[in-house]
């Protein structure tokens, strides 16, 4: 059990720091620029909430690998996910970007979790 409690709590500071700082570092900046298809105001509104229900989306996650009984397989296939999210942005980004640790522990803390 600690390790699906470790797994949600990797996924919870993972969410809360995508939230705050790469919406401080990334989704500000993008959407101060207002030519091409940033100069739509509905764009601009989609883009805030794509990147905000992402984070809700990992706190499901997290609520999901806590919660007691949840299905071991439910855990597996969310820890694959989280597991192959890391590894992919990991090669994608040649390790630069700072989320695929978090996400790789998370998986793999979620898939230790399903198998113990």
């Amino acid at each position: 059990m600690i390790w699906l409690w470790l797994s949600a709590a990797f996924m919870v500071t993972t969410a809360g720091v995508h939230s705050v700082l790469g919406y401080r570092r990334l989704i500000v900046p993008l959407l101060r620029r207002r030519d091409g298809p940033l100069s739509d105001a509905l764009t601009r509104r989609i883009i805030r909430l794509a990147w905000h229900a992402t984070a809700v989306l990992m706190l499901i996650s997290a609520a999901t690998v806590a919660w007691p009984g949840t299905p071991d397989g439910l855990l597996a296939a969310v820890g694959a996910g989280w597991l192959a999210t890391g590894l992919f942005d990991a090669v994608y980004t040649k390790g630069r970007h700072i989320a695929w640790p978090a996400l790789v522990c998370a998986g793999i803390f979620a898939l230790i979790g399903a198998l113990a």
